[in-house]
């Protein structure tokens, strides 16, 4: 029995090796399956996920050492940029709105809860 599980995983672990190390030829070819997010403002720039509406330069040039924007938002952006063929701008108001709708709040950014109660 061992023998037999040793000779049909030494072939499944070559080929997984082979797959690592010529990551570099195959990945380019499947962007939907990996895509490094940006590590800094600076690389959020650089990937697109600014605008005149939405800065990050005053950010690069203060010198801000935090990882940049939230990776999460950034992953979704992104993707909805690339799905819809949109900019920046408009896939941000997109992922803006469904956050909005999944988190029960209207468009107008005040929550739809009937028992909601404000005083202004």
């Amino acid at each position: 029995m061992g023998y037999l599980l040793f000779t049909l995983s030494l072939p499944l672990l070559i080929f997984v090796t082979v797959l690592y190390y010529t990551r570099s030829r195959w990945v380019p070819n499947f962007p939907y399956l990996y895509t490094r997010l940006p590590t800094s403002f600076r690389d959020d720039i650089e990937a697109g996920l600014s605008s005149a509406a939405f800065d990050l330069s005053a950010n690069v040039e203060a010198g801000d050492s935090r990882q940049g924007l939230d990776e999460q938002g950034k992953r979704e952006v992104q993707a909805i940029m690339k799905r819809r063929g949109v900019g920046f701008d408009e896939a941000r108001r997109l992922y803006m709105e469904d956050r909005f709708r999944k988190n029960d709040i209207g468009p107008d950014g005040r929550p739809r809860d009937p028992k909601f109660v404000s005083f202004s």
